[in-house]
């Protein structure tokens, strides 16, 4: 089945200027469908674009429909980095006569995508969308790490198991979806005020990731280890501070600066193990002078910048590209090991799938940062060992 059926085309005029576009500009060398479906096998690109024109559980978001159409006539006239660039635009998956509907053409699109090695670039709609993002590794036989960037947890904690599927409620399905190939979900850049104590504890219980806007500012870097560990990223536009991008029903004073968010997708495209990446809850009705979309544009721009400048040091192979450090703690009753890579300076942490120490024991590696070696040396177990080990056990 060609996934051409899904999706409705775009017309390239309506984002050209009248001179037309520079050789070395985004709109002169990707491969859109305004007549033909783009070849997604001779001619395999390395990311496909799609817009999804469906807001119906966008809660209070009314308008979001329209985001990809605004993004894509911002991002087109940008310029291309030192890199040969092979991007599909696929138009935009229609709205289904129902919302299942359009979850399932998501769902099918992305897999296929993955499946083939092209990352799929989504640019909603709600966030509710996230959950059909999700849904497409089912199929792919393996555990899922998810990196959400929202200014809040989009949980209903008065009714986790019976909650409606919505922008709000999205992560009680991906939590207790059956069969369950969740492996970690991090929230980032969440807003205190905007998270109930009870959701924070129940992220704690499970051992999610959560970090909060104030450890984030001015130093993103140190969520850099979490993306990279993510296999899909979403990103809630409300999570961008309203002076930044004001074009979403949730925007609020504060939240990431545009440049933090534009690191973040850097850091999302420069991941090996991350596959698909989205862009949701932006809504063209409320942004000033196209603000908003000019950043979306500039992230899609980071994230492909990124992903052109991957090192492809995960898995670690060979063994001579990188550097081994062991460390105990605990009186000598747990080796620590960390791998350091010698083309980007990267770290990983070795944790053991049991508490023994068998020659034959398994190891997860999950990426880290120097400063948790560095907490290791001083003798104490790293946060990120622990709340990992749980996880394996």
């Amino acid at each position: 089945m060609s996934l051409s059926v899904f999706f409705s085309p775009i017309s390239l005029q309506d984002f050209t200027p009248e001179d037309g576009f520079f050789n070395s500009q985004i709109g002169a060398s990707l491969r859109a469908f305004d007549q033909t479906f783009p070849d997604l096998e001779d001619e395999k690109p390395d990311l496909a674009l799609f817009g999804v024109l469906d807001d119906r559980m966008a809660i209070g978001n009314t308008g979001c429909r329209d985001a990809a159409d605004a993004v894509r006539r911002h991002l087109y006239p940008l310029y291309q980095g030192e890199y040969k660039l092979r991007l599909a635009d696929l138009g935009n998956i229609k709205a289904g006569e129902t919302v299942t509907d359009t979850y399932a053409a998501v769902k099918t699109v992305c897999e296929e995508l993955i499946r083939s090695g092209t990352i799929p670039i989504i640019i909603g709609g709600g966030q509710d969308l996230t959950y059909a993002q999700y849904l497409a590794y089912e199929k792919l036989e393996q555990k899922v790490e998810v990196a959400v960037v929202d200014s809040r947890f989009d949980l209903d904690q008065n009714n986790t198991e019976g909650a409606p599927l919505n922008s709000l409620t999205y992560l009680n399905h991906i939590i207790l979806h059956e069969p369950d190939y969740l492996f970690n979900l991090n929230n980032l850049s969440y807003q205190t005020y905007f998270v109930s104590k009870e959701s924070i504890a129940m992220y704690e219980k499970l051992y999610f990731t959560a970090i909060r806007l104030g450890l984030m500012a001015g130093q993103v870097g140190q969520v850099e280890p979490i993306i990279r560990a993510a296999d899909m990223l979403s990103f809630d536009i409300n999570a961008i501070r309203f002076s930044d991008a004001p074009g979403n029903a949730y925007a609020t004073p504060n939240g990431l600066f545009g440049d933090e968010a534009c690191q973040v997708c850097r850091y999302a495209g420069m991941s090996d193990k991350l596959t698909s990446v989205g862009f949701y809850e932006y809504n063209p009705s409320l942004d000033n002078r196209g603000q908003t979309a000019i950043l979306i544009a500039q992230m899609i721009w980071y994230f492909i910048d990124g992903f052109y400048s991957r090192k492809h040091d995960a898995p670690l192979v060979p063994k001579s590209a990188y550097i081994t450090y062991r460390t105990t703690v605990h009186n000598d009753a747990y080796e620590l090991v960390f791998i350091k890579s010698k083309k980007s300076d990267r770290w990983w942490m070795q944790v053991p799938y049991s508490g023994t120490q068998s020659v034959n024991e398994r190891y997860y590696l999950t990426p880290c940062r120097y400063e948790d070696y560095q907490t290791a040396v001083s003798g104490e177990m790293p946060d990120l060992w622990w709340k990992t080990h749980q996880k394996l056990v």
